[in-house]
């Protein structure tokens, strides 16, 4: 098997994949980046480096060193501002490549991909190595959606694809067909409980999360997991909708159970 290197950012997701290549004895190299993986997360026996956001340099050059072939990129990253990322020789040519650009995520992925690739690794999605992650079309809870539900899950996949199409986000709540809140760069855990706030009387409304519909799959698939499901309930919402196939299942045994105790529906829908 080729040896595989594990960007990894914050989340359950990077440990479940150091996990399956532990159980399958395929060798990794973890690239943790700091401010994003959680600092403890790793044992010291687990072959890993920290680096920093804008390390794009280091990075490379630890994946080489550690003769990577294959490369993924997973786990949740708060995307800094330019002065933050504090960016190195490498990573200052890779924004230069991006220019303008660089104010979506898209961009700065497709370019990412590309400095690696150059190296002669190849860049691939998680989806790719762990399928059964990624969810799937129907009702994963005991819980199911009304007619209202339906509704307003509709109405939320077609403003959650707009916003995908020009990278502003990929997720969006909506209450009777009102969009209480899209999703920014602030993340979908900030946009469930900012749209508490914005809530009216009546239907509890729902959290509808897709993929971009332009979106390199090799990275930054959006996520759904236990604490997206606490937040809803906190918020208020009868339950979250997700793009089949496009979105992955963190912790999914966690999360369902999670939704069924507190009466919260998750429901993979079709959005093409």
């Amino acid at each position: 098997m080729k040896k595989l290197g594990i960007i990894a950012g914050n989340g359950a997701l990077p440990l479940c994949l150091i996990s399956a290549c532990e159980q399958s004895k395929r060798p990794y190299f973890v690239i943790a980046l700091k401010g994003a993986m959680e600092p403890n997360a790793l044992r010291k026996d687990q072959p890993h480096a920290w680096v920093r956001l804008g390390a794009v340099g280091k990075a490379l050059r630890l994946l080489k060193k550690n003769e990577v072939e294959e490369v993924v990129m997973i786990g949740g990253v708060k995307r800094p501002s330019f002065v933050g990322l504090f960016p190195d020789w490498r990573g200052i040519k890779m924004l230069c490549k991006v220019g303008r650009k660089a104010l979506g995520d898209d961009a700065l992925l497709k370019v990412l991909i590309a400095e690696i690739e150059s190296e002669g690794m190849t860049v691939n999605g998680i989806d790719k190595i762990l399928p059964h992650l990624l969810i799937k079309k129907g009702v994963y809870s005991r819980i199911l959606p009304t007619s209202q539900d339906m509704t307003d899950i509709k109405r939320g996949v077609q403003v959650a694809k707009k916003l995908g199409e020009v990278d502003v986000g990929q997720a969006v709540v909506v209450q009777q067909g009102l969009v209480l809140a899209v999703e920014g760069i602030e993340g979908t855990d900030a946009l469930i409980v900012r749209s508490k706030a914005l809530k009216r009387k009546g239907g509890r409304g729902v959290l509808v999360k897709t993929v971009k519909p332009q979106q390199d799959r090799r990275a930054d698939l959006p996520t759904i997991g236990p604490n997206t499901v606490q937040l809803a309930y906190e918020s208020g919402l009868a339950g979250i909708a997700v793009g089949a196939d496009g979105v992955l299942f963190s912790q999914a045994e966690q999360a369902v159970r999670l939704a069924n105790q507190l009466g919260l529906f998750i429901i993979g829908v079709d959005v093409k």
